[in-house]
């Protein structure tokens, strides 16, 4: 008897050592990573195809970690004080990502942010750039 109970005690702390952990993991990859594993992705992502230096990345990383909760939580503003207009939102996402692109060129090379404006941010730099043009038409 002694025997069972004991055996069920194991089996019972394999399942919470082991098993438990494996499906809270799982759940939390189905909605996603989460804003410092998309920083720290991004990191990679820029050291990957700008050949950046460790303190480099270190420097991208923190940059992120802190633009990327400050945009959310001032686009969590406009949420809760029931902004409806679209372009107040995008208008946040701008404005930080200008400051990121800010901070990259202090942080980057010539030729690292050279590289890094033909990946694809020189045109989103032309579009936030129209964006502002127009909204400062109206």
């Amino acid at each position: 008897m002694k025997s069972n109970i004991a055996c069920l005690i194991a089996f019972v702390a394999f399942f919470a050592m082991f098993v438990h952990p494996v499906q809270v993991s799982a759940q939390q990859q189905d909605e996603g990573p989460d804003l410092f594993e998309r920083a720290e992705m991004e990191a990679d992502r820029l050291q990957r195809i700008l050949d950046l230096e460790d303190w480099q990345v270190f420097y991208v990383d923190s940059t992120l970690k802190h633009d990327y909760p400050a945009m959310i939580a001032e686009s969590e503003a406009l949420r809760e004080s029931k902004v409806a207009n679209s372009s107040m939102y995008q208008a946040v996402a701008d404005k930080w990502m200008e400051q990121i692109d800010a901070t990259y060129r202090k942080i980057f090379t010539d030729e690292q942010w050279a590289a890094y404006l033909k990946s694809g941010a020189a045109k989103a730099q032309k579009a936030r750039d129209k964006r502002k043009a127009k909204a400062q038409n109206k």
